[in-house]
């Protein structure tokens, strides 16, 4: 039998030796029924889409260590003598963060509360058990081989270590938002090439983490690790009360006619049984395949078994040197016909459902501005657009987007900047959080988090925990939600949602029996030299979810911009000393965010400024005018607009208007506005809906429509460059 030895030695000065031998993909088969019993993962890819997805599989058993983090308290565990071995240098990560306890086999930190300020465009450096991960990984860094890493599963509740959000719902203590095993061998099954090769390392630890004359290896030492408890057999709840989940559809129709949230996805949580997890992964494989597909034993008698549409976070490429960020939101739904050509009618009631398009649209123009806080100016870019994907019971539309990662950031910063998709919580990001938090029965655990690895290279590859079952006590719990809009339909949301479940439970009912681009990386480029080159622009975020993706625009006329959340201390503005002022968009209604006490600073400096959607609203109210709300709200839906004059809309739509995005419930018509010229409006009603206004002697300016979506991309830039070239000449 043929192998193949390397050599080579970590950023940290591990030297590490990996040797490759081919198996029989046979091996992969045997590795799930061992993960049932020991700690391990398998994950593996049914789909192949061009450019997205290709089809493989890898697995592995009995990992040397294991990383936990409950809330902020992180802990790293040796789970064999070679882990031993090794839990010096992760215990010298987790020393950067705090003075840690050492009991036996594990060492443990607390990262504390961050302290100081943090801008939106350093907000993924605030400290957390991420900033724990970034330190082991850091050690272990090298670029000479793609399968060593951290494999596991990331929880939801990690969100909140990003984003401000109130915990309503009781949390168990012992509960586990992270888990992610150091494993020491890995089976890879390439599909393309038609090899399967088993990869085993070794790892020699230098004298300076051992604290002893000499250092360690672990040549010799055995991999096992101890077994994890047996699956037993506990009662399966009782499924959710019919009507349960439309009464939470109600309260968010509630809070879309307010202009609290444009979408969101609350959930909710049905049962099943589960003898063998190992079985149903295999099971659920064959059923129902996915571009994320996984099976872990996490220890502690907890499984996770899935199989996820949907990419979370994917980065390729060498760290620092621009590399590649992508996603691939999905939304928009509808069920398989019953052949071929039900299914390509059905395809096409998808494809020309407005209500659907909304969805996607929306997820896009948020998944664009999490990428835009950590890429390159101009590099974030839609390279598939409503494209089909087919599944066992289920036909999606799904966009492809990408981004170039700025060199000062890492995976890491890619993966905490998007958490979590919008797909799986709603627009805007935090306040519809905040609803899930408020309105979901129990906490999502799992649900709604990722799992996948997280390179030594430099590169991760995870998946949504979507069409998951998280196993304890032979119970299987799958969580499942819907994407609301103001025009859901109730009942209608919660039959999607349990024909979302149907493919898991029924796989769980088998009977189960013992088996016998053409798109490539964007490189960076220069900065660009723009109008806005030399200008500092402040921009005001108030709970948004486009932010980023105007900053990016910005940024891409060549201005510096720095983002803060609403609230600051007006001394930052003389601090900043801004050239312009932005005003974002945001959920709710000017007071929510005391835009009156900014305004008011903002008029006390002669500062310039800019609202869009929400800013304009606000600049209309501090003005002495009124707002009214919208009869039927327009979230993520093209509206005509009409110019009639002005120099922030010139050269612009002159003739016949132009297609622009709408995100808002709340408004002004002309009659309630005062002291600034109205200069676009949209035909709603017979007063019409305010679209632009400026006062040029004052030096501002404003949309209700986003310039920054891709519904206004005709337009969007060169809006932009126009508000920077108005307050340049100012």
């Amino acid at each position: 039998m043929d192998t193949d030895s390397t050599s080579h030695r970590t950023a940290g000065g591990i030297d590490v030796r990996r040797t490759a031998t081919p198996c029989d993909p046979e091996v992969l088969t045997e590795l799930v029924r061992d993960v049932e019993h020991r700690r391990g993962g398998v994950l593996s890819s049914g789909m192949e889409y061009p450019g997205r997805y290709s089809r493989w599989h890898l697995g592995y058993v009995d990992p040397c260590l294991e990383v936990v983090a409950r809330g902020r308290r992180v802990t790293a565990t040796a789970l064999n003598d070679r882990g031993r071995v090794l839990l010096p240098v992760v215990e010298s990560a987790l020393a950067e963060h705090g003075e840690v306890d050492r009991d036996g086999s594990a060492a443990r930190v607390t990262v504390p509360e961050p302290a100081g300020f943090f801008t939106e465009e350093r907000r993924s450096r605030r400290p957390s058990v991420f900033s724990v991960l970034r330190s082991v990984v850091a050690l272990f860094h090298s670029e000479a081989d793609s399968y060593l890493g951290m494999y596991g599963a990331f929880g939801y509740d990690l969100a909140f270590q990003f984003e401000e959000i109130e915990k309503v719902l009781d949390r168990d203590p012992d509960d586990r938002d992270l888990v992610l095993h150091l494993p020491d061998a890995v089976i890879v099954r390439d599909r393309k090439r038609e090899t399967c090769l088993r990869y085993t390392y070794e790892f020699t630890v230098p004298a300076s983490f051992t604290g002893e004359a000499e250092g360690a290896a672990t040549d010799g030492r055995a991999r096992e690790t101890e077994p994890t408890p047996a699956v037993v057999t506990a009662e399966v709840p009782a499924q959710p009360e019919a009507g349960t989940y439309a009464r939470i559809v109600t309260e968010a129709k509630k809070r879309f006619a307010r202009g609290d949230l444009f979408e969101v996805v609350p959930g909710h949580r049905t049962y099943g049984r589960c003898d063998s997890p190992a079985r149903f992964y295999e099971h659920l494989r064959e059923r129902n395949p996915a571009p994320y597909e996984f099976f872990f034993n996490l220890g502690e008698g907890e499984y996770l078994v899935g199989a996820s549409p949907e990419m979370f976070v994917r980065v390729t490429g060498t760290p620092g040197s621009g590399q590649r960020v992508e996603t691939c939101p999905i939304s928009g739904t509808i069920r398989r016909g019953a052949d071929a050509l039900g299914d390509a009618e059905n395809i096409r009631s998808l494809l020309t459902s407005a209500k659907e398009e909304s969805e996607l649209t929306m997820c896009t123009d948020v998944d664009r501005n999490d990428k835009s806080r950590v890429c390159e100016p101009g590099s974030v870019r839609v390279i598939g657009r409503r494209q089909i994907e087919m599944y066992s019971r289920l036909i999606h539309t799904v966009d492809h987007i990408e981004g170039t990662l700025r060199p000062e950031f890492d995976a890491l910063d890619a993966f905490l900047t998007h958490m979590w998709a919008v797909t799986v919580t709603g627009a805007p990001k935090t306040w519809a959080m905040r609803f899930i938090e408020r309105n979901e029965a129990t906490p999502r655990r799992w649900y709604g988090g990722a799992v996948g690895v997280v390179g030594f290279d430099g590169s991760m590859n995870t998946g949504l925990t979507l069409r998951t079952a998280q196993i304890r006590d032979g119970v299987a719990t799958v969580r499942v939600g819907a994407t609301l809009l103001h025009d859901s339909d109730p009942e209608a949301e919660e039959r999607e949602t349990f024909l979302k479940a149907r493919a898991l439970l029924e796989t769980l009912a088998l009977d189960e029996r013992p088996e016998q681009s053409e798109s490539a990386p964007r490189t960076r480029s220069a900065a660009r030299e723009g109008v806005g080159a030399g200008m500092t622009v402040l921009l005001v975020d108030h709970e948004d979810s486009f932010v980023n993706t105007l900053a990016d625009y910005v940024r891409r006329h060549g201005a510096d911009v720095t983002t803060l959340r609403h609230g600051f201390d007006p001394a930052l503005l003389d601090e900043i000393a801004p050239d312009l002022v932005i005003l974002s968009p945001g959920p709710g209604l000017p007071a929510d965010f005391d835009t009156n006490a900014l305004l008011d600073a903002l008029t006390e400096r002669e500062l310039p400024m800019f609202g869009v959607c929400l800013g304009l609203q606000a600049m209309v109210e501090h003005a002495g005018g009124e707002l009214s709300t919208l009869a039927e709200p327009v979230h993520g839906k093209p509206g005509r607009v009409e110019v009639h004059g002005g120099t922030l809309l010139a050269g612009i739509g002159e003739e016949g208007g132009f297609d622009a995005a709408r995100y808002h419930s709340v408004y002004a018509t002309p009659a309630q506005v005062k002291d600034y010229t109205i200069t676009a409006s949209v035909d709603d009603g017979p007063e019409g809906v305010v679209m632009a206004i400026e006062h040029p002697s004052a030096r501002r300016w404003a949309v209700q429509f986003h310039p920054e979506s891709i519904l206004t991309a005709s337009v969007g830039e060169r809006i932009i460059a126009n508000v920077l070239r108005l307050a340049r000449a100012g």
